[in-house]
């Protein structure tokens, strides 16, 4: 009789086990579903599905919710970079490649609105429209020149224009800049033959120069000499051939300098007497 009955105690006992043992695997799975965790630069956009989306974004850190009825959405808050190209006309009928490099991020108290609106993927949805609209619009108010000589200023008006067109989705724009800028090949052929003509020009206004810094410095010259020449001839009438002798004597001083300065120069008697200080007798 004894073993019957302890077989049925511990059956008693392992019956309980087992219903605690699925109570708590219960609980513990309910509570599970009922927590969840929104890392750092995030936000979580509550669903719930009598209320539809909540009006408040739920911050950092682990939250409750209630299972089947509220489900959370995690969005990403942090500033993130995307590139945008757009082919478009200038003001003179160019076309031209722009490229730009765009860092966004949603802005906060408006995440409901996005999310019910634009959804998880609001940046792929808005960004490049807006920005190839802006582009066309502000590129065509320029010529073709002017986007390069006057880059800060289309890059200024472009940030700007992007900039109050991105707010109207609730999205913030912390930078835009102009990355790249490239024209068409007929646009690039003749920038290229202007350089050369501008090249060609100032050389040919530097040769113009030259000779003529040249005929002013013959000139000068010429007026120099003639001065000079003026000034021998009153010397001479004045003071006779004295001045003459005396400009003989100092060329024949400089040049006998010269030459004593030489080694292969060789100094033979008026006589023609090959041995110098030598008796012929």
């Amino acid at each position: 009789m004894a073993n019957p009955e302890t077989a049925a105690v511990a059956i008693n006992v392992l019956n309980k086990v087992i219903r605690y043992a699925v109570g708590l695997g219960v609980g513990a799975s309910v509570l599970q579903t009922s927590l969840y965790n929104v890392d750092g630069g995030e936000r979580a956009i509550v669903f719930d599905r009598f209320r539809g989306v909540l009006p408040e974004p739920v911050g950092e850190g682990t939250h409750f919710r209630i299972p089947w009825v509220q489900q959370p959405n995690i969005m990403d808050i942090r500033t993130r970079p995307r590139s945008i190209s757009s082919v478009t006309g200038t003001k003179d009928l160019q076309m031209v490649n722009m490229s730009l490099r765009i860092l966004s991020k949603p802005d906060e108290p408006r995440l409901p609105h996005i999310f019910k609106t634009l959804g998880m993927d609001w940046e792929e949805r808005v960004l490049p429209s807006i920005g190839n609209e802006v582009v066309k619009a502000v590129v065509a108010q320029y010529n073709a020149e002017q986007l390069i000589t006057q880059r800060e200023k289309v890059s200024r008006a472009v940030r700007d224009a992007l900039m109050a067109r991105s707010a109207d989705f609730g999205i913030v724009l912390e930078d835009v800049a102009i990355t790249h800028l490239s024209f068409g090949t007929e646009f690039t052929r003749a920038v290229e033959a202007k350089q050369v003509a501008e090249q060609d020009a100032e050389r040919a206004k530097f040769v113009v120069m030259k000779a003529e810094q040249e005929r002013n410095a013959a000139v000068i010259k010429a007026e120099g000499e003639s001065e000079a020449a003026k000034l021998i001839s009153e010397a001479t009438k004045t003071y006779g051939s004295g001045l003459i002798e005396l400009r003989k004597i100092e060329a024949a001083k400089d040049v006998a300098d010269t030459m004593s300065k030489s080694r292969n120069v060789v100094y033979l008697p008026n006589s023609g007497n090959m041995l110098m200080q030598i008796n012929p007798n």
